[in-house]
C-alpha cells in the first residue's frame, strides 16, 4: 500500500516539478537578459523555494536548523554531505542570503530546463571529473568570483553520492583550490538527512511522507589551519550530528 501511494505521490509531484522548471526557465531568461545578474538570482531562489515547498504533495516535511549566526560581510564555503540531487534546493533556498554558488559536474549544465540555465549563468564551477587539470581551473574561478563578490561556495567533498547515507571519503582538493583563491572565507559544515531517502533512485519514485533536515554547524575559522585538518572538522561534525538526528 505504501508503495502504491509513493507512485502516487509521485507523479502528482513530478507534474508540478516539471511545471515549475518550464516556468522559472522563462523567468530566469528574461530577469537575466532584462534586468542583469542580480534579478537572476532572485530569481533562481524564488525556484528553489517552490522546489522545496513543492515536497509538501508527497506529505514530506522539510526545515532547516541554523545552530550558529552567520555572517554577511565575508564570503562562506559551505560543505556538505551528498545523497541526492535535491540536497541542492535546500541549501539555495534556506541559505539564500549567502548567495551559495556550486560546484557541478558539466553534465548538468544541458538538456534540464531551469537548472541547466541556472548553472550556467549563475558562474558555477562546472567541472569533468575525467579532466583533473580543466577542474582545478574552474574551482579556482569559483573561488575568485565568491571572493570579489562576497558571495558563498558550497561544495559536496564526498564528489559523488552516498547510497547508504554513510560519510564516503571527503577529498581535498576542491576545498583546497578554494580556500587558495578566497583565503577570508568562513568554512560552514552543512549536515543534511533525509534527502537520500526520499529520492533513493534517479526521480521515480520518490519516498512519501520523509522528514528532512538541513542543518548548519559550527563555523571553522581556516586561518592557520590546512584543508585537510578543515575537511576533518568539517566531516566528524556532520557525521555526528546526523548520527544524532
Amino acid at each position: 500500500m505504501k508503495k502504491a501511494i509513493d507512485y502516487i505521490l509521485s507523479v502528482v509531484y513530478l507534474a508540478y516539478f516539471s511545471i515549475i522548471l518550464i516556468f522559472f526557465h522563462g523567468l530566469q531568461w528574461i530577469c537575466f537578459n532584462v534586468f542583469g545578474q542580480k534579478a537572476h538570482q532572485w530569481s533562481v531562489n524564488w525556484l528553489n523555494f517552490f522546489i522545496v515547498k513543492g515536497w509538501l504533495l508527497t506529505g514530506s516535511s522539510t526545515k532547516a536548523v541554523k545552530k550558529y549566526p552567520l555572517p554577511t560581510d565575508r564570503p562562506i564555503l559551505f560543505i556538505a554531505n551528498h545523497s541526492s540531487m535535491f540536497d541542492i534546493p535546500g541549501i539555495i533556498w534556506y541559505w539564500r542570503q549567502h548567495t551559495p554558488l556550486f560546484v557541478s559536474k558539466k553534465e548538468l549544465a544541458k538538456g534540464i530546463p531551469s537548472i541547466s540555465y541556472n548553472l550556467r549563468k549563475s558562474k558555477a564551477a562546472l567541472i569533468d571529473r575525467k579532466d583533473g587539470k580543466k577542474a582545478v581551473v574552474e574551482i579556482a574561478k569559483l573561488g575568485k568570483y565568491v571572493h570579489d563578490n562576497n558571495f558563498s561556495a558550497a561544495i559536496f567533498p564526498e564528489g559523488t553520492r552516498s547510497k547508504t547515507g554513510k560519510l564516503r571519503e571527503f577529498q581535498v582538493g576542491g576545498v583546497a583550490v578554494l580556500l587558495k583563491r578566497c583565503p577570508n572565507a568562513l568554512v560552514v559544515p552543512l549536515a543534511i538527512k533525509g534527502t537520500g531517502i526520499f529520492n533513493p533512485t534517479g526521480v521515480f519514485p520518490l519516498t512519501s511522507f520523509t522528514p528532512m533536515i538541513y542543518t548548519s554547524l559550527k563555523p571553522i575559522e581556516p586561518d592557520g589551519l590546512t584543508p585537510e585538518a578543515i575537511l576533518e572538522d568539517a566531516k566528524r561534525q556532520i557525521e555526528n550530528c546526523l548520527a544524532n538526528l
